[in-house]
């Protein structure tokens, strides 16, 4: 597949109904959104409604999400160049590469092997390359390159893994949907001190659970 005008149309629409209809506001956000290719991160069967604001299933029974949950996580997180970034979960790789195009430092996991090769070659394909890309358990983070601006996790967790929020700088952000597997909530962490967090709520969603160790 390539990126066509046709394509570079839908994804304009798409800005636009993200930030009419869903209230998206941050123009970095936007413009990374408009300039990735979410195409190409999808089986060709569903390329004619990539710019549509729906999640598609993809390798390993995974799921890439919608546009507008892409959009609210990163908008969430409040991203500056030059950050450090952990990601949770990479999957196909546009969440990835939405940061990426935000000129962020990308730090990311995943335990599914086929997402991770299929994400490591999209990202190289598109020169759209992260710090560091891991194959391996979301739930242990990447303490050798903590501690982290910023940390997003794109998949549900029944509970808060805590060393993910050691790995999170004083004044960082961590994004991240918790509760059960058929509904979760997206709660907005921010790191107050060692020991003190502020916790924040921006309604319920749907994502995949968040699992533990790797799965080849």
């Amino acid at each position: 597949m390539q990126d066509s005008f046709v394509h570079k149309g839908k994804r304009k629409i798409l800005v636009d109904y993200l930030r009419t209809k869903t209230g998206i506001s941050d123009e970095k956000v936007l413009k990374a959104i408009n300039e990735v290719p979410r195409h190409l991160f999808l089986e060709s069967i569903f390329e004619d409604f990539a710019y549509e604001d729906r999640a598609f299933p993809i390798a390993a029974n995974q799921t890439i999400s919608h546009p507008s949950t892409v959009a609210e996580q990163t908008e969430l997180l409040e991203v500056n160049e030059k950050e450090k970034i952990l990601e949770i979960g990479t999957g196909s790789g546009y969440q990835a590469a939405v940061l990426v195009a935000m000129n962020a430092w990308v730090y990311t996991v995943e335990r599914q092997k086929d997402l991770f090769d299929f994400s490591q070659k999209k990202l190289r394909e598109l020169h759209l390359r992260p710090k560091f890309q891991s194959f391996g358990d979301g739930f242990a983070g990447l303490p050798t390159f903590a501690p982290f601006d910023k940390i997003i996790v794109t998949c549900g967790a029944e509970s808060l893994p805590t060393e993910l929020l050691k790995q999170l700088k004083i004044g960082g952000k961590m994004v991240i949907p918790m509760g059960k597997t058929d509904e979760q909530i997206l709660y907005r962490f921010t790191k107050i001190s060692e020991t003190e967090f502020e916790k924040e709520e921006f309604g319920i969603y749907k994502f995949v659970p968040m699992l533990g160790r790797t799965n080849k």
